[in-house]
Formats: C-alpha cells, structure tokens, sequence
C-alpha cells in the first residue's frame, strides 16, 4: 500500500510541477476574428501578470498506456502567487495535495495517511519555480504554435501546442485548449516518457480571489500517520 501511495504521490506532484504553468493563463477579452499568434501571446502575458490566484472546478484523467486504463478524477483547485496550491479531489475519493513555500502534502483521509516533502525539493524545474515567482513568461519559456492540422476543436475552440524551451519537466509538448467565446484555457493534456496521457480539464475559472494564506496550511489529524518524501 505504500509502494502505491508513494507513486500517486510522486505522480500528482509531477502533474502539479507541468499545470502551474498554465493554470495562470486565462484570457478574458473577446474578439470577432482569431488573433495573430503574437498578438494572443501579448495578451495571455498582460492578463497573466494581473492574475494573484485562481480558484476552478477540474476533472483530471489519466490514460496508463501499459494496461490500456483510464483513471478519471474530480474536485477544486486553488493556486495563490507565489508557490501555493490545493487540490481538494472529491471523486472518485477525498483526497489533499497542499503545497506552500515551506512544505508539500499529499493527504489521503481513507488510508490515514499523509505524505511530506520540501517544497524545495519538488521544484526542481526552472520553469516552475519562474512561473511560481511570478517572473514567467510564454514566449521566452514555450515555442508556442497553432496545433496541426487542426487549429480549432470539432467546438471551434483553439488548438494550441506549447514546446518548453528548457525540456526539464519531463515533457516534451503540451497540447491547451483555449475557448473560443472567453478566450480562458478550458483544458490540457500531455504525455509522460511512458506514454501515459495526462488530461485536465477547468470550468467555472475564478480569478483573484483575495485567497487567504491559511488555506495552504495543513495540519496532520490526529491517528494519521506521516510519511517524509525525500
């Protein structure tokens, strides 16, 4: 059961690492014809500097290539600048990732267990760590491109394919969909060096929600037994 625990936790943290860098782009200004590529990444910059946090419903699935499977989960999202996050999963089971500048938690109420890292040591990509220090920015950090051949869903929201420039994360590519009417991220996906396929998708997308520190503290309930990560 450890053994199992051990790579949920390590996969989820993974997960958080490649999200929190798009988690912050969400375009609010509507426009009658598709901008010109450069003009989109200007606009996805300016909105992400006046973006302090983030609260949005998500679903979460992962496709595990060696076994065919598809694990599908759901809950809330809150992400503060700099370096805060909760993901509250509601289905199919509770579960707590909470992570502030000190320290990172999984926490599975089913197994009274809790698993405990240095925010330090999930950091390791530069990538993260500029974007969580509010300094990131698209074009210098992503080769970014209309996806091919398709630029737009069978919906008509835009395709977009992001290359890091600084491949640290794992991943070689990172496929955004961008809604059409609001010009918010509604969902991404990407591919672990496994082949196994990462999808989240946001709805109800709330921004700067003066959140409050305290709700990136956590605190072990008593009989949970805590685990360190290293």
């Amino acid at each position: 059961m450890k053994k199992k625990c051990d790579r949920n936790y390590r996969y989820s943290l993974k997960t958080v690492i490649i999200l929190i860098c798009l988690l912050f782009f969400a375009l609010r200004t509507s426009f009658a014809d598709i901008l010109p590529l450069n003009e989109l990444i200007a606009r996805t910059q300016e909105r992400y500097k006046k973006t302090q946090d983030i609260k949005a419903q998500f679903i979460q699935e992962v496709t595990i290539k060696s076994v065919n499977k598809t694990e599908r989960e759901e809950g809330v999202v809150y992400v503060k600048n700099p370096r805060r996050m909760l993901w509250v999963y509601s289905k199919p089971k509770a579960k707590k990732l909470i992570i502030n500048p000190k320290k990172a938690w999984l926490y599975i109420p089913e197994d009274r267990a809790a698993y405990v890292q240095d925010t330090e040591n999930i950091y390791r990509s530069k990538l993260a760590v500029k974007f969580l220090s509010g300094i990131g920015k698209l074009s210098e950090d992503f080769h970014v491109g209309f996806s091919k051949p398709d630029t737009v869903d069978r919906n008509g929201d835009y395709l977009l394919t992001l290359v890091p420039k600084v491949s640290d994360t794992g991943v070689d590519k990172l496929y955004i969909t961008i809604d059409k009417e609001n010009f918010q991220i509604i969902q991404c996906s990407f591919a672990d060096l496994y082949g196994n396929v990462t999808r989240i998708r946001l709805a109800d997308i709330r921004i700067n929600n003066n959140l409050d520190d305290k709700l990136f503290n956590f605190k072990p309930p008593s009989g949970v037994e805590v685990f360190n990560m290293p």
